[in-house]
C-alpha cells in the first residue's frame, strides 16, 4: 500500500512529537516513582487536539481520518514510558468511541466533547474480579427504578480508575439473558455508592493508575443508557477492534525505538576488544527482529488501512475479513514485541537489569499488551472460530 499520510498527517504527528518530548518526558521519571501523572496532561492534550484528530469536528474533534490516531499513537512512546500513552489512549481511543458512534446530542455534549477537551478523564469498565477476557460470565448488573438505573457489582484493571469523572460502563441490564443481556451505560463517578476499592500496584506502567471499583446502590439516569438495551455485547465487539488495533500500532512503535536504543548501545559496548554489535551472533538476532517487527508493523498497517477504509471512508460496520486482520496483527505484534523487549534486555547485560537504563522500564510496560484487550490465548481462540478451524 503507499503511503497514506498527508502533510496535515505529518505536521500533527510533529506536534505530537513534541509534546512528548519536550513537555512530558522531563517529568517522566518523576510520575513513574510517584505512580501517577497530573491532570494537566489530558488537558494539555486536548488543547494540543491530540485526543480528537479523528473524532467528527460536531462531536468536539478535528475531523480527521483514523491515520491520525495511528500517528498519535506511533509518537506517544517518545516519552519514554508506557503509563501515560496507556492513558491517554484509554481517554481518546478506548473509552469514548462508542460515544462518538451512538450517543445522544446531549450524552456527547455532556461526557464526548469534555473528554476529548482533556477536561474530563474517562475510563472503561469491562473487566471483573471474577471475569476478564469472558466478558458475557460479568455479574455487574443494573435494575429499573423509575427513570433510574439502581448498579450493583465491582470492575477491577481499570486504567484511569482512581480518577475518571465518567466510566463507560458494561454491565447486565438482564442478568439472565448472559451475553444478550449486557447493556452500556455511562457512569459519572460523583454518584453516591460508588467507590474506588483499590489502587492496584503493577509490575509495570507505573505512572498509570490502575484501580478496582464497587458499586453499591448506585443511582444513574436511564438517559444514560448508550444506544439501545441488551446490544452491548455486540456494541463493545466492536469496540474492542479499535482498541486492540491501536495497541498494536502503539507496540511496534514502542518496539522498534527498543530496538534503535539497543542498536545504539551496541555500538558504544565494547566487550573482548570491540563492540557487541560486531559480534555475529548478535548481527544475526537483529537482523530477525527488526525483520519480524516489520512484518508486524505491515499486518498492523493492512490492518489499520481496512479499518480506516470501512469505517471512516464508507461509514460501515467493521467486517470479518477486517475483524481477523485486527486480531492476527495483536497475536503477531504481542510476540514480536515481547521477544524485542527481552532480546533488547539480555543484549545489555547486567545493565539491563537495572533502572538506570530505558529498557527495564521498557520491559516492564511492553508485557502487558498480551494481556490487555483480550488475552493472546482468547483471540487465538477466537480466531481458530472466525478461520472455521
Amino acid at each position: 500500500m503507499t503511503t497514506p499520510y498527508t502533510e496535515s498527517h505529518d505536521l500533527f504527528r510533529k506536534t505530537v512529537r513534541d509534546f512528548c518530548e519536550k513537555e512530558l518526558r522531563p517529568h517522566v521519571d518523576a510520575w513513574e516513582k510517584d505512580e501517577l501523572f497530573p491532570r494537566w496532561v489530558f488537558e494539555r492534550a486536548g488543547e494540543l487536539g491530540i485526543l480528537g484528530a479523528h473524532y467528527p469536528e460536531a462531536h468536539g474533534g478535528s475531523g480527521g481520518d483514523y491515520w491520525y490516531s495511528v500517528a498519535k499513537a506511533e509518537e506517544l512512546p517518545r516519552m519514554g514510558c508506557g503509563g501515560v500513552p496507556m492513558a491517554l489512549m484509554v481517554q481518546s481511543d478506548m473509552a469514548t468511541p462508542v460515544i462518538s458512534d451512538l450517543g445522544t446530542p446531549a450524552q456527547i455534549d455532556e461526557f464526548l466533547k469534555p473528554a476529548l477537551r482533556g477536561e474530563r478523564i474517562s475510563a472503561i469498565g469491562v473487566t471483573e474480579p471474577g471475569c476478564g477476557s469472558d466478558v458475557a460470565a460479568m455479574r455487574t448488573w443494573a435494575r429499573v427504578d423509575g427513570d433510574d438505573y439502581v448498579i450493583n457489582g465491582s470492575k477491577t484493571f481499570i486504567t484511569n480508575g482512581t480518577r475518571a469523572d465518567f466510566i463507560t460502563l458494561m454491565l447486565k441490564t438482564q442478568p439472565e439473558a448472559g451475553h444478550g443481556g449486557i447493556s452500556i451505560v455511562l457512569f459519572p463517578t460523583d454518584v453516591k455508592g460508588f467507590h474506588v476499592s483499590k489502587k492496584l500496584e503493577k509490575i509495570g506502567n507505573w505512572s498509570s493508575d490502575t484501580a478496582e471499583l464497587f458499586f453499591e446502590d448506585c443511582r444513574v439516569p436511564r438517559r444514560n443508557l448508550l444506544g439501545e438495551e441488551g446490544e452491548g455485547f455486540r456494541y463493545l465487539m466492536q469496540n474492542f477492534q479499535s482498541e486492540r488495533l491501536i495497541a498494536s500500532v502503539a507496540a511496534c512503535a514502542g518496539a522498534r525505538l527498543t530496538l534503535d536504543e539497543g542498536l545504539a548501545y551496541g555500538r558504544e559496548r565494547v566487550a573482548f576488544g570491540k563492540p557487541i554489535l560486531k559480534r555475529e551472533y548478535w548481527q544475526h538476532r537483529f537482523v530477525d527482529l527488526l525483520t519480524k517487527l516489520e512484518a508486524g508493523h505491515a499486518l498492523t498497517y493492512r490492518a489499520v488501512d481496512a479499518y480506516n477504509t470501512e469505517r471512516y471512508v464508507k461509514k460501515e460496520p467493521i467486517s470479518f475479513d477486517t475483524t481477523k486482520l485486527i486480531s492476527m496483527a495483536k497475536v503477531f505484534v504481542g510476540d514480536v514485541a515481547s521477544e524485542v523487549v527481552d532480546q533488547v534486555l539480555q543484549f545489555h547485560g547486567g545493565w539491563g537489569y537495572v533502572e538506570d537504563f530505558h529498557i527495564a522500564r521498557a520491559w516492564r510496560d511492553q508485557r502487558l499488551f498480551r494481556i490487555g484487550g483480550g488475552t493472546t490465548e482468547t483471540l487465538r481462540y477466537y480466531l481458530a472460530k472466525l478461520l472455521g478451524l
